[in-house]
């Protein structure tokens, strides 16, 4: 007999106290283990739509509702007595006509209308319907249940959602693709033979549990759905086999890090004998990748023994370590030291030391060039000021004595380090097979080539998932010329699970319909879907750093009031500086807090951060992190320099700055959504321009969202007071 469990089963379980979690528990793996067990009690429903559906016993109140046939029991729901009982007296399991998925329907609610006396008023003009002209065929071939045919054509834009939410979730793509102009691929169809469960759309609602331990992993982390169910997008990306390199993209909230986490866990089970480095730019973002693979393995020792969590440095410092012993890393400090010093005793020097530290992270040190015809030959990409080539003869002047006075001191760079254990992995054995990359977009030229190195033995070796909107912290270089060549093996994600339509569709405005990188690789973001709706996102305008301050304080403490955990609210800033008002305004609500350093990707780190201590206050490497609630201070601090374009580095890095996490246990009835606040601070200087606001976020209803800003000028919030 073939068990399976239900996406919405773990649902209904998120929603019980730990007590009835233990009980349900239980209850579920005596199912699995004896159908026929004397301590099961099976109830059949009174008024089922479906008459396959029993109630199984867990206790006085909370009842299991499971589908049970001659050769299969699918856990569906689980819930208190008469909630379960509600549930299952609304819904039905059955095949669609069309497509041949296994799908769990919610049927329409009839709504009898009783004549009253007419009252006259004048009615508002009818909003357009969005499919009144798509034949039932069409609508039937992406999935609609036949059930709710007359409530798609009768759609406009107020009641799209309400109807989304309640389809099956490859109907209500379709539809949200429709709305937007976007026409969706059909589904594929099933032959009539075929097992309705063993189709794609089926098994990102379905999954069959062949063991124990299975069950156990799903049992054990409700709240995480991604564990178990994957869209089948998704899941054909995790499974393919591809002859090089691929690379994943899609806007935030569209299940990147889902997708390179399963891809680690199916290369090691894949490969029994492989060694898979699951790998990203930051420690903090290393350690919330590991807590996350223990849901996946935590059950799988000898899976979770062969995969490897680690930052890029980490791994690049350890291998360095072990080859050529403890390396001694240059500070920053040093570095603009030796350059300071260096300028000085050159004639004709003109730049400003600004500018020397950027050519020398961003060219030399990053391209590890070693002679002055590298320097002249090489292409400054992403450098605003253009240099003739006298000039490069006196800036290489400059960069050649930093050289010196590194090599006199033992001292080595990242890039140095990194480029040296490339060269080292080439003539010994890498101790990877594959290496899955999490946030790419953030992966440097020194920690590319040294990750191309790790997966040299095997085409199919680097694996990236990453977004080029939310490149923060490097300039745009060619992977081709590094020999990571991704044409024609790059794959988009499209379904926005996480954040809003409201709040995604301002995100959409801060960068164009589609990007391409230095290779020409294009990522078209056109077509992107939210799967659920919310409440526009507004502005508030703040005085000065106090009223600032205590908007913030007065943000957090409401947010503990409402449940909120102080380790699920990040605190972001723009800069260092006023980082004390925030942790000041953190103290003020009566939270712990801890600071999250800003050095050198993997370093200076909060270690804590991913795990959940204390209330963080972030500034600038919270990049990738998802927590419930963000508030984003001191976001109006940001330079932009007249001519310069608003799209650029550090404007774009708005999308990554918010993010809000779905609660575990929301309290029962509790329907509100994810709100935006931004209280909007105005600066006195010219020099000056806004650059983003201060966000708050709060809400029960859905997963974490990403939240733009506006327009950065004074005027444009004035025109633009609701968003």
């Amino acid at each position: 007999m073939e068990f399976r469990i239900a996406d919405t089963f773990t649902a209904g379980l998120a929603r019980l106290n730990g007590a009835e979690q233990k009980a349900v528990k239980t209850t579920a793996f005596d199912l699995q283990l004896n159908l026929s067990s004397p301590g099961l009690r099976f109830h059949r429903l009174e008024r089922p739509r479906d008459p396959n559906f029993w109630s199984v016993r867990v206790n006085e109140d909370v009842r299991l509702i499971v589908h049970r046939t001659p050769t299969s029991l699918l856990l569906c729901y689980v819930g208190h007595h008469d909630g379960a009982y509600a549930w299952a007296e609304r819904r039905r399991i059955e095949r669609h006509p069309t497509t041949g998925a296994a799908q769990l329907v919610e049927l329409p609610e009839r709504v009898e209308h009783v004549a009253m006396p007419a009252v006259v008023v004048a009615a508002p003009a009818p909003k357009p319907l969005l499919f009144a002209g798509i034949p039932d065929d069409a609508l039937l071939g992406y999935g609609v249940p036949v059930e709710w045919l007359g409530e798609a054509r009768q759609a406009n834009e107020d009641t799209l959602f309400d109807i989304a939410e309640r389809l099956p979730q490859e109907a209500a793509e379709a539809l949200l693709n429709l709305a937007t102009g976007t026409t969706s691929a059909m589904p594929e169809r099933a032959p009539i033979e075929a097992d309705p469960f063993a189709h794609p759309d089926a098994q990102r609602r379905f999954r069959v549990l062949t063991n124990i331990e299975e069950l156990e992993r799903a049992l054990d982390f409700p709240w995480d759905k991604w564990a178990v169910f994957l869209h089948p997008a998704q899941r054909r990306l995790v499974d393919r086999d591809y002859n090089g390199p691929a690379r994943i993209s899609g806007s935030a909230g569209t299940g990147k890090t889902i997708v390179a986490l399963h891809r680690a866990v199916a290369l090691a089970r894949r490969h029994p004998q492989a060694r898979v480095l699951l790998t990203t730019f930051s420690k903090a973002l290393a350690n919330a990748l590991r807590i996350r693979l223990r849901t996946l393995t935590g059950n799988e020792p000898e899976i979770a023994d062969r995969i490897a969590v680690h930052p890029v440095t980490g791994i690049g410092y350890d291998l360095y370590t072990a080859a050529f012993g403890q390396p001694n890393i240059a500070p920053t400090a040093l570095i603009e030291t030796l350059l300071r010093q260096a300028a000085a005793e050159v004639e004709g020097y003109r730049f400003s030391p600004r500018f020397l530290i950027g050519e020398w992270c961003q060219v030399v040190d990053a391209w590890q060039l070693a002679s002055w015809e590298d320097y002249r030959d090489v292409a400054r990409l992403g450098r605003k000021t253009r240099i003739g080539g006298k000039q490069r003869e006196v800036l290489w002047s400059i960069f050649e004595r930093v050289r010196v006075g590194l090599a006199e001191r033992k001292a080595v760079t990242w890039p140095d380090l990194l480029g040296r254990v490339t060269s080292h992995l080439a003539a010994d054995k890498s101790p990877f097979d594959f290496v899955v990359v999490d946030e790419a977009q953030d992966v440097g030229l020194a920690e590319l080539r040294f990750l191309a190195a790790l997966a040299a033995k095997r085409p199919d070796g680097l694996f990236f998932a990453g977004d080029l909107g939310q490149r923060i912290f490097q300039q745009p270089f060619s992977w081709r010329s590094l020999g990571v060549d991704v044409r024609g093996r790059s794959y988009a994600l499209r379904i926005n699970y996480r954040t809003s339509h409201q709040i995604r569709a301002r995100a959409d405005r801060l960068l164009p319909s589609a990007l391409s990188d230095v290779d020409g690789n294009a990522e078209d973001r056109r077509g992107t879907v939210s799967v659920f709706n919310g409440p526009p996102p507004t502005i508030e305008t703040v005085a000065d750093p106090e009223q600032e301050t205590e908007a913030v304080a007065a943000w957090i403490a409401a947010r503990v009031g409402e449940g909120v955990e102080p380790h699920e609210i990040g605190v972001f800033e723009r800069r260092t500086s006023p980082g004390q008002g925030r942790g000041q305004a953190s103290r003020s609500s009566g939270d712990r807090t801890h600071r999250q350093g800003r050095g050198h990707a993997g370093q200076g780190l909060d270690r804590h951060d991913a795990s959940g201590e204390g209330l963080g206050v972030s500034r600038g490497r919270g990049h990738g992190l998802r927590r419930r609630g963000d508030p984003v201070a001191g976001a109006h601090r940001g330079r932009r320099r007249r001519g310069r374009s608003r799209r650029g580095l550090q404007y774009r890095a708005a999308l990554a700055l918010c993010r809000l996490y779905r609660r575990p246990r929301p309290p029962a009835g509790d329907r509100r959504r994810a709100r935006l606040r931004v209280p909007w601070r105005p600066l006195t200087s010219p020099s000056w321009r806004h650059d983003r606001g201060i966000c708050f976020a709060s809400g029960w209803r859905r997963g974490s969202c990403e939240i733009p800003l506006p327009r950065p000028c004074q005027s444009a919030f004035r025109r633009e007071k609701t968003i």
